[in-house]
């Protein structure tokens, strides 16, 4: 559609020809605040508007009265809720997993001087609502006064103001943002929208895996979970209803629903909200540190757990190994020519056709797999295994999925939204809504974990058959909700079977942070490729996600897809990413085994020693991820939010707490890096540098990359080299200290 510039058609979706029925209704100023069990309900009249882009009250209609609820936790959460009459407030829900730590606080109201004020136990003031009338200066009645407005100050952490009241409008009749209000289409409310106060120097982050610059103001994202088609675009995988703001707060808006999020995008002044469902369920978190913002989000959507200690080695696989023999041979030359490497993944070759997944292996070229998959883990080597959530119409499984209803009943064959092997290429889409569908695909993994699989590729998953019928969800609210309820099945059983918690996932909505791990989706063997990858993972660590990772050295080639040869630097430089990244696993169209890379094959090497070396850090680091609200990798402005350099930097980041390290993505061998405040040591040369500084130019030979340790840092490596994981005895961990002694460490 082309962008009219008006509110009502570009971010609200009305039809710019306003010939379907519709109407949209804005708050007014509250009638009444009451209290009831410690939430604040406030009872706020909504008026419709005139059927134009030019708004005005259509008084021929009365007025509909709605509750807008406030309700307080701690730690420094508010939580804002109105269901306009069609759904009801609750605490659970598949998204919500409220942690000990949140405790509701009791508010109470009182009125005084035009103000209602809402206060705590501890007289702390929580909100505070304006119901004055405007101070006029009349000399003109070129235009009419302003319609009545909700004007809402809010206070999760009891310091912070974040306003809802975006009133926005160049004259009473042009808005560029609402602060509530919900629309009807065909006499059926279902859209609604809020909006929040932006500052003039106001920055964003988060959203989910956002394939964007560090600072997000000035766009408008539309939440479909989706094929993302690579990593330098706007479609992603993983939408995530949850940002971060400069200003030092987090909103989390709860809901499944397909929306719009606009961080000063469509106007400068407001965050605004749109989503499809007359529903809006926002939880504001305070504090002082970003990590103490993601952690109160953790409080309410659950905590990532522990992976095992095997899956931070490496990872290897390509698209794809065809046999037993072929597998066997690679794992043995890894091990004969001294790779460290724990897991081989099969992707979609495993089946009798090649993507066409039966959850079965191909009896001819895998005779035994189970002998097989016990040979390999004697050699230190964990199988897993690719499959996706969809059953094809020549599968072994199709009747039986058909006839019990564990696929989705298709209503019409859907058209358009669809890549190769998306959903549409499938007969149906597993039914997680359902708990016998549930059930029933957990038996088909449960019989390969059994095997010894160790664990499972949570393919797709952003995609579903949306003209079909569901047993307990309308396809709308599926959509983003279904990768939870995907990995949340896979993750379950593969924790009963073999006592990992564990999968390996591409899509994600809020709450898959709890079942880790996700990777970083199909991005092409380029330096943008690479680039697109980093900004995607950082983004996401700021969504409240602990684990991530990508396709070493990316997914797919250019211009051939499938056949276009990796370039030695672009792999030689996504593996040192690699090595600093929460978990590292090679994958892609092509051979990615490093011998079929004889040039650099030394220097890869080396650089895999290091990440084995590395594994007692990294483990640290995970574990302090999975109990507070920090990341594995983590954007500067987790640690510098007042560094304004800072939300500007999105091609370095934090490994864990102490390391800082700056890819370089170019041919050239070359990159500025910028070194924020502190004491800053060279891990590989032991040089000392002040930070708040930039380091320009720098000359980086490929076999190195700028890696920075801070100063004081103790660092628990492993001091001798290994095969895998099996081989090493965590006892033997030694510290690193960056002392004055410190001379910097060989790669």
């Amino acid at each position: 559609m082309i962008p009219t510039n008006y509110h009502l058609f570009d971010f609200l979706d009305f039809d710019t020809d306003l010939r379907r029925d519709e109407s949209l209704w804005k708050a007014y100023k509250p009638t009444a605040v009451s209290e009831r069990d410690g939430d604040i309900l406030v009872s706020v009249p909504f008026q419709k508007q005139v059927l134009a882009n030019d708004m005005a009250a259509d008084t021929s209609i009365p007025k509909e009265e709605y509750t807008l609820v406030i309700r307080q936790y701690e730690p420094k959460i508010l939580r804002l809720f109105i269901g306009f009459g069609e759904e009801q407030m609750t605490d659970e829900s598949e998204i919500l997993q409220f942690s000990q730590r949140v405790r509701k606080v009791p508010l109470s109201a009182s009125f005084a001087d035009g103000t209602w004020t809402i206060t705590d136990p501890d007289g702390v003031k929580r909100a505070e609502i304006n119901m004055k009338e405007p101070v006029l200066d009349r000399w003109s009645t070129l235009l009419p006064d302003p319609q009545e407005t909700l004007d809402l100050r809010l206070f999760p952490d009891g310091q912070r103001e974040i306003r809802l009241a975006a009133y926005d409008h160049f004259s009473p009749p042009r808005y560029d943002a609402l602060p509530l209000a919900f629309c009807k289409l065909d006499g059926k409310k279902e859209r609604a929208t809020m909006s929040f106060e932006c500052k003039a120097d106001e920055c964003f982050a988060g959203t989910g895996e956002r394939f964007m610059k560090m600072d997000l103001s000035g766009q408008t994202f539309y939440l479909k979970n989706q094929d993302g088609q690579g990593v330098n675009n706007r479609r992603t995988y993983k939408n995530i209803p949850f940002y971060v703001s400069s200003r030092m707060y987090g909103a989390f808006y709860h809901t499944c629903a397909h929306g719009k999020l606009s961080l000063a995008g469509m106007s400068t002044r407001s965050v605004q909200f749109l989503s499809r469902q007359a529903m809006l369920d926002v939880f504001l978190i305070g504090g002082d540190s970003f990590e103490e913002i993601i952690h109160g989000y953790r409080d309410l959507t659950g905590y990532p757990s522990m992976p095992p200690l095997w899956s931070f080695g490496v990872w290897m696989s390509r698209m794809t190994y065809f046999s037993a023999d072929e597998v066997d041979e690679i794992c043995d030359r890894m091990r004969r020519e001294h790779y460290p490497c724990d897991v081989i993944h099969l992707d979609t070759g495993w089946f009798k056709t090649d993507w066409l997944c039966e959850w079965k292996f191909n009896e001819e070229r895998f005779p035994d797999p189970e002998k097989f998959i016990h040979g390999l883990k004697d050699k230190g080597f964990r199988v897993t295994l690719w499959q996706l959530p969809y059953v094809a119409e020549d599968a072994e499984q199709i009747t039986e999925a058909r006839e019990n209803h564990y696929i989705c009943t298709l209503t019409k064959l859907q058209q358009g939204e669809g890549s190769n092997f998306s959903a549409l290429d499938y007969a149906g889409t597993i039914d997680f809504t359902s708990p016998e569908a549930t059930e029933w695909y957990k038996n088909l993994l449960r019989r390969l974990l059994n095997m010894g699989v160790a664990a499972i590729k949570t393919d797709f998953g952003e995609n579903i058959h949306m003209d079909a019928v569901y047993k307990n969800m309308k396809p709308e609210l599926l959509n983003n909700l279904y990768a939870l309820l995907y990995q949340k099945a896979a993750y379950e059983v593969t924790k009963e079977v073999t006592g990992d918690g564990i999968i390996w996932a591409r899509a994600a909505w809020a709450g898959c942070q709890r079942y880790p791990l996700h990777w970083g989706g199909d991005s092409c063997s380029s330096w943008d490729g690479m680039a697109g990858s980093l900004k995607g993972g950082l983004h996401f660590g700021l969504s409240g996600f602990a684990f991530w990772s990508h396709d070493v050295p990316g997914f797919h080639s250019l211009p051939n897809f499938m056949n276009s040869p990796v370039s030695d630097d672009v792999y030689v430089r996504w593996t040192q990413f690699g090595v600093f990244s929460s978990h590292i696993r090679y994958h892609g169209t092509s051979k990615r085994e490093p011998w079929h890379y004889p040039a650099i094959a030394p220097i890869v090497k080396k650089w895999w020693q290091l990440r084995y070396k590395l594994i007692p850090y990294i483990l640290r680091e995970s574990e302090k991820a999975t109990m507070g609200g920090s990341t594995v990798l983590q954007a500067l402005i987790f640690h510098h939010p007042e560094d304004k350099i800072c939300w500007h930097i999105d091609d370095e980041y934090y490994f864990g707490d102490d390391f800082l390290v700056a890819p370089v993505m170019n041919n050239e061998g070359r990159r500025d890096v910028y070194l924020p405040e502190g004491k800053w040591v060279n891990f590989f040369t032991g040089e000392r540098i002040d930070g708040g500084q930039w380091l320009k130019d720098l000359e980086v030979p490929l076999e190195l990359m700028p890696v920075y340790v801070r100063e004081g840092a103790v660092i628990p490596v492993y001091p001798e080299p290994v095969d895998c994981t099996d081989d090493m005895d965590l006892t033997k961990t030694v510290n690193l200290v960056i002392d004055e002694t410190f001379k910097g460490t060989e790669i």
